[in-house]
């Protein structure tokens, strides 16, 4: 039964995060994301973990102390602010800013994410609730913290419509900008 019922979850967000991408111009993205999900190293730990009110993930790292699911998908998923981590040449943690379409499509996900865990006790200020409530706890690059901040706020005041409008504006700013920069 939880096989199905992590599938079920696993697929809904999904259909979530291609609407949004589709709405903030995000196609492929919105085609591809999260296809790591369905590979053995996150899917069985997926389906063995499941809970349905919260992502797989948090009870496999309260068991063990860390997730070789979350692990194997930050790796792999440039919308996760955590695969824009790095170690410079003196051994220092680096938070790099995320380019535009993969902030964009974390935002999306985030977005996804609250309205599958949370139902029908989503609101528009779900993702910022979320956000601040582990602000202090996140390791992530100082203007994507900003930004991302800026937009679940957007969300929160004036809702979907206007902030996937700046969101999609915020795109297509990013890839005039972004042409000569190094590619991840």
């Amino acid at each position: 039964m939880k096989f199905f019922k992590h599938l079920h979850t696993v697929c809904k967000h999904r259909r979530q995060v291609r609407k949004n991408c589709f709405k903030a111009g995000l196609v492929w993205q919105g085609l591809t994301h999260d296809l790591s999900k369905f590979s053995l190293k996150e899917f069985v730990p997926g389906v063995k973990y499941y809970q349905g009110t919260r992502s797989p993930q948090a009870r496999e790292r309260e068991l063990f102390g860390y997730s070789a699911a979350w692990l194997h998908h930050k790796g792999r998923n440039k919308h996760h602010f955590e695969y824009w981590t790095d170690v410079n040449a003196v051994g220092e943690t680096v938070y790099v800013e995320m380019p535009p379409k993969y902030f964009a499509e974390m935002v999306c996900d985030r977005i996804a994410a609250s309205k599958v865990y949370k139902g029908k006790n989503y609101t528009d200020s779900s993702p910022l609730e979320y956000f601040s409530s582990r602000k202090g706890k996140a390791a992530m690059n100082e203007k994507t913290s900003e930004r991302l901040e800026y937009f679940l706020t957007l969300l929160a005041e004036r809702g979907e419509k206007e902030m996937f409008r700046e969101l999609k504006k915020f795109v297509k700013d990013g890839k005039k900008k972004n042409k000569n920069a190094p590619k991840a």
